[in-house]
């Protein structure tokens, strides 16, 4: 019985080490996902501007409020130069649109129904957000928005 808990301590210990190596270095990944109209967005190509990604499934009740607050933020941060996607993480698109309909977000919804930029990022629980500065470098990944997201991406 021991040598399982042993391994299981190990795995753990190693994933929190990786994991937080990862988020200082990881460059933007070149993922290309959909958005609710079928076109496509490259989640590298934003190189030159700061971006954030926010992780997020229809389930999840704590996504729903960071989904309705990212949304009421969303003007003042576009009109800092940053670009917001807010990637649903592994749920077909008639799912994401039946939610949505009860939205209004002014955000532009990617799907990630294969899991790809959520493996890439390494998004272990929702709402994840993850910030990305302007030369394409993760900078932070936290389950919040917080005040100082200014001073994040800048890093």
């Amino acid at each position: 019985m021991r040598k399982p808990v042993k391994w299981f301590v190990f795995f753990l210990g190693l994933g929190l080490i990786l994991s937080l190596s990862f988020s200082s270095d990881c460059l933007a990944a070149d993922i290309i996902l959909n958005d609710l109209e079928s076109q496509p967005a490259n989640l590298s190509v934003n190189m030159g501007k700061a971006s954030i990604l926010f992780f997020w499934t229809t389930w999840c009740p704590y996504c729903r409020s960071e989904l309705r607050a990212l949304s009421n933020m969303h003007p003042k941060i576009e009109k800092e130069g940053i670009t917001v996607f807010a990637v649903n993480l592994g749920e077909s698109e008639n799912k994401v649109k039946r939610f949505l309909k009860d939205y209004l977000l002014n955000i532009r919804v990617l799907l990630d129904t294969l899991g790809l930029a959520g493996q890439h990022y390494e998004i272990s629980g929702v709402p994840t957000y993850v910030f990305i500065n302007k030369d394409g470098r993760v900078v932070l990944t936290q389950h919040t928005l917080p005040d100082n997201y200014m001073e994040i991406l800048s890093r």
